[in-house]
C-alpha cells in the first residue's frame, strides 16, 4: 500500500499548506459570505447614523420607509451570509479532518511499519484530536479575513467622519494583534505538550485494557492503576496550564478590545462636543465602537487557533513523515510456496537454518518460548530484513527483495495472541467479505460449537477484543480467520494453547486436511499438531538440534519427550 502524500517528508507547515490548497474553493466562497456578514454587521451602525443624520432631520415618511427597508436588507444579508458561510466552511473543515484521519490510519495500516516512537494510543489521539485541530485552519483563515474586512470598513467609515477616529481604530488593531501574537506562541507550545501528555495517557489506557486479564490474575491492577493515575495527573496539570494560558489570552484580548472601543467612543464624544462631527456621526461612531468589538474579538482569537493548528500539524507530521522501518523491493515470490530460513541470527536465534518444501506440513517444537516469538517476528516481517543476519526466502526469493504487499499475500503469520475486532464472527473470519473458505475454516478450527450456540450463527455480535468470548473461543476464531485466508504459506504460532486436548486433536487433523497441498509451518509444543505434521524440527537454544517425525522423536529423544509429552 502506497499513499503518495505520505511517502515524502511532511513538516507541519506543509500539512497546513496542503489543507489550505485543496480547500481553496470552499475557503473563497466562505470568505466572501463571511465578509458579507461582517460588512453587514458593520454597516448596521453606519445606517443608524445616516438615519439620524438625514431621516430625522427631514422628518419624511418616505425617507423613514427607505431607511427601514435598508435595515431589513442589512439584517437579511447578515443572517443568510452567516448561515451559508459557516455551512460551507464547516463542511470543508469536517471533510478535511476526515482526510487526515484516513491518511494517519493508512500510515498505521501499511504493510511496512514506520519508524515512529509513538504508541498506538498516541497515534489514536493524533488521528482524532490533532486531525480535527489541524483542519480548523480551513475556518480560521476565512474568519480572519472577514474580521479584517469589518475592521477596514469601520476604519474607513470613521475616517470619513474624522480621520483621527479611523487612525485610532487602525493603530489600536495593530497594537492588539502585536500583543496577542506574542501570547499565542505560548499557547501553541503549551497545546502541543498537552496533546502529547493526553496521548501518553491514552496509550497507557490501551495497554491496561489489553493486559487487564493477566493484571487481575497476579494482582497487579492496583500498581497499574497507580501508573495510569500518574500519567493522567501529568496530563491534567498540563491541561490546567493550557486553560490558564487560554484564559489569560482571552481576558487580555477582551480588555484590549474594550479599551479600544472606549477610546473610539470617548474620542467621538469629544469631537461631537467640539462640533467637529455631527450627531449622526456620533451615533455611528458609538455604534461602530460597540459592534467592532465582535470582529476584533474574532480577529484577535485567530492567532491562537493558528498556533493550535500548527502544533497539531507538527504532531501529525511525526506519523506522516516517519520513514518506513524497511524499504521493500519490487519483486514478487515465485508460485509454489517454498519457505527457507538461512542462517538467521536475531534475538535468541543463533544461525537458524531450515527449509519447508512447497506443500509440506512442518512443525517446529521450540524449547524456549522467546525463540518462538523471535522466529515468528522474523517471518512476519515485523523485524526489518536489515536488522538481522542471514536471509529468509519465500518462493526462492529473499524477502528483502520482495514487495511487502506480495509477501503478505503469499504468506500469513498468525500470532498466538491474534486480535479480535468488534463486529461479528463472520467479519472477524472474513474481513474482506470475499466469502472464500469460511465454512471450511469454521469446521477446521472447531468453531462450529460457538456458531451453533448463538441464534445469529456467524452473524453473532462480537465485542471489542472478543470480550464476550472465552480464551479458547477467541483462539479458535483467530485460527479460523487464518485458515480462511487460504494463503500459499501459513505460519501458525501456538494456535491451540487455550483449547482442551480433545478439541486440539480434532483441530490438528482438520488443519492438516484443509492445508493439504499448501505449505504450512506450525510453531508449537502441542503433541497433536506435532503428530499431524509431516516432520518435526526441534529448535533448542536458537538452532535446530533434531529432525524427524513426532513419534520417532518421542521414541528416541528423551529431552523431546519431556518437553512435549502431556
Amino acid at each position: 500500500m502506497k499513499t503518495p502524500d505520505t511517502q515524502r517528508p511532511r513538516p507541519g507547515s506543509a500539512i497546513l499548506r496542503t489543507a489550505l490548497r485543496r480547500n481553496i474553493g470552499a475557503m473563497i466562497s466562505g470568505t466572501v459570505l463571511m465578509g458579507l456578514y461582517q460588512a453587514g454587521e458593520t454597516a448596521f451602525p453606519i445606517a443608524l447614523g445616516l438615519i439620524v443624520e438625514h431621516t430625522m432631520q427631514d422628518r419624511s415618511p418616505g425617507s423613514l420607509g427607505v431607511s427601514i427597508g435598508a435595515l431589513a436588507v442589512i439584517i437579511t444579508t447578515v443572517s443568510l451570509s452567516w448561515r451559508f458561510g459557516m455551512r460551507v466552511l464547516q463542511k470543508a473543515n469536517t471533510t478535511e479532518a476526515h482526510r487526515w484521519r484516513v491518511q494517519v490510519a493508512a500510515c498505521g495500516l501499511q504493510p511496512v511499519a514506520r519508524d515512529v516512537d509513538l504508541k498506538s494510543g498516541e497515534i489514536l489521539t493524533i488521528a482524532t484530536e490533532d486531525a480535527d485541530q489541524t483542519a480548523d485552519i480551513i475556518e480560521v483563515v476565512p474568519l480572519l479575513i472577514s474580521s479584517l474586512v469589518a475592521v477596514v470598513v469601520a476604519a474607513v467609515a470613521l475616517s470619513l467622519a474624522d480621520i483621527r477616529l479611523g487612525l485610532l481604530v487602525i493603530a489600536g488593531t495593530v497594537a492588539i494583534l502585536s500583543i496577542l501574537a506574542v501570547m499565542s506562541k505560548r499557547i501553541g507550545a503549551s497545546t502541543q505538550e498537552q496533546q502529547a501528555r493526553v496521548a501518553r495517557a491514552g496509550a497507557k489506557v490501551a495497554d491496561l485494557i489489553i493486559g487487564l486479564r493477566p493484571l487481575h490474575g497476579f494482582g497487579g491492577n492496583h500498581a497499574a492503576f497507580g501508573s495510569y493515575r500518574k500519567v493522567s495527573t501529568d496530563a491534567k496539570r498540563q491541561a490546567i496550564t493550557v486553560a490558564r494560558v487560554n484564559g489569560t489570552y482571552a481576558g487580555t484580548a477582551l480588555a484590549l478590545n474594550a479599551v479600544l472601543a472606549a477610546a473610539v467612543s470617548l474620542t467621538a464624544g469629544w469631537l461631537a462636543f467640539e462640533g467637529r462631527i455631527s450627531i449622526g456621526e456620533l451615533v455611528m461612531a458609538v455604534g461602530l465602537a460597540q459592534f467592532i468589538m465582535e470582529p476584533l474579538k474574532m480577529f484577535s482569537e485567530m492567532p491562537k487557533y493558528v498556533m493550535m493548528a500548527r502544533a497539531s500539524a507538527e504532531r501529525m507530521a511525526l506519523v506522516l513523515s516517519a520513514p518506513p522501518v524497511a524499504t521493500p523491493g519490487p519483486r514478487r515470490p515465485e508460485p509454489g510456496g517454498a519457505l527457507e530460513v538461512d542462517c538467521v541470527r536475531h534475538g535468541t536465534l543463533r544461525g537458524l537454518k531450515f527449509s519447508v518444501a512447497a506443500g509440506e506440513f512442518v512443525a517446529i517444537a521450540v524449547y524456549q518460548p522467546r525463540s518462538a516469538a523471535d522466529l515468528a517476528s522474523v517471518l512476519a516481517v515485523n523485524v526489518a530484513p536489515h536488522a538481522y543476519e542471514g536471509a529468509v526466502r519465500l518462493g526462492g526469493e529473499e524477502i528483502k527483495d520482495l514487495a511487502i504487499e506480495a509477501v503478505r499475500e503469499h504468506m500469513l503469520v498468525n500470532p498466538y495472541d491474534g486480535e479480535i475486532f468488534a463486529g461479528t464472527l463472520r467479519t472477524n473470519i472474513d474481513p474482506s467479505g470475499s466469502g472464500r473458505a469460511v465454512s471450511e475454516a469454521v469446521e477446521a478450527s472447531m468453531l462450529t460449537d460457538v456458531v451453533a450456540l448463538h441464534r445469529d450463527g456467524l452473524d453473532y455480535e462480537v465485542r471489542d477484543r472478543g470480550a464476550n468470548l472465552s480464551g479458547g473461543q477467541r483462539q479458535r476464531l483467530s485460527l479460523a480467520r487464518a485458515l480462511a485466508a487460504d494463503t500459499e504459506v501459513l505460519v501458525l504460532h501456538d494456535p491451540t494453547t487455550a483449547v482442551d486436548a480433545v478439541t486440539e486433536q480434532l483441530i490438528a487433523r482438520n488443519v492438516a486436511r484443509m492445508r493439504r497441498g499448501r505449505t504450512t509451518l506450525v510453531i508449537t509444543s502441542s503433541p497433536a499438531l506435532l503428530d499431524a505434521a509431516d516432520r518435526v524440527l526441534v529448535l533448542d537454544d536458537g538452532v535446530i538440534t533434531a529432525e524427524d517425525t513426532h513419534r520417532n522423536l518421542l521414541a528416541g529423544d528423551e529431552a523431546y519427550c519431556l518437553a512435549v509429552a502431556r
